[in-house]
C-alpha cells in the first residue's frame, strides 16, 4: 500500500490506494456491506451475508459519474434452493439500475464468521459475468478484518461472456440445426 502524507503530517485518505481504491472508498465499501448484512433474511441458516459493489461509471439511473455503492443481502426461502445470495442480489440490483460489465470497481462481502468467507461457487461465476478478472473482492469477517483476492484468484481459469461465440455465430448455428 502506498501512502502520501499531507502537509500536517496526517495521511490524506484520498491518495492512499488499496487495489485502486482510496482509503475512504474502501472504508465506505466495508461499512456498507456490513450494514447490508444486518438486513439479511436468513431464518433457516442464520448465516447472514451482506454484499456491496463499488460502481464508478454512470448509468441511466444516476446523473453523476461519482462512485455509486449498490448493496444486497442474502434472502432465504422455506424451499431452500430458491434462496438468493447477497452477491447475486447486489449484482442484480446494479444491473437493473443500468450498470454493466466494466463499471464495477470492487465488491465487498461480510459474514458473521472468522476467518472471512468467500462467495460461493455459483456467486463466483455470477460475479465473473459482470466483473473483470483483476477486480478486487474484499471478504470481511465478524471482527471487521478482511482478506482481499481478485476475481481471477477466486475463480481461476474461468470463462465469461468473451469466451462464447459472438451472437451472430450462435444464431447461425441454431438455424443450421
Amino acid at each position: 500500500m502506498q501512502a502520501s502524507t499531507a502537509s500536517n503530517g496526517q495521511h490524506d485518505s484520498d491518495t492512499v490506494f488499496i487495489h485502486g481504491l482510496t482509503r475512504t472508498e474502501l472504508e465506505t465499501l466495508g461499512t456498507k456491506c456490513r450494514e447490508a448484512k444486518e438486513r439479511a433474511y436468513c431464518p433457516y441458516s442464520r448465516f447472514r451475508v451482506g454484499c456491496t459493489l463499488l460502481v464508478s461509471s454512470p448509468s441511466p439511473a444516476f446523473s453523476s459519474s461519482e462512485a455509486v455503492y449498490v448493496s444486497g443481502a442474502n434472502v432465504e426461502n422455506a424451499s431452500y434452493p430458491v434462496g438468493t445470495c447477497a452477491e447475486r442480489v447486489a449484482l442484480g440490483t446494479a444491473v437493473v439500475q443500468g450498470h454493466r460489465q466494466g463499471s464495477f470497481r470492487a465488491l465487498a462481502v461480510a459474514t458473521d464468521v472468522a476467518p472471512a468467507s468467500s462467495p460461493c461457487g455459483m456467486c463466483r461465476q455470477f460475479i465473473r459475468e459482470f466483473c473483470r478478472p483483476e477486480m478486487p473482492v474484499f471478504m470481511y469477517d465478524k471482527n471487521g478484518e478482511f482478506v482481499v483476492m481478485t476475481v481471477e484468484q477466486l475463480l481461476p481459469m474461468s470463462f465469461g461472456p468473451e469466451s462464447l461465440p459472438p451472437p451472430h455465430e450462435l444464431s447461425a448455428a441454431r438455424t443450421r440445426s
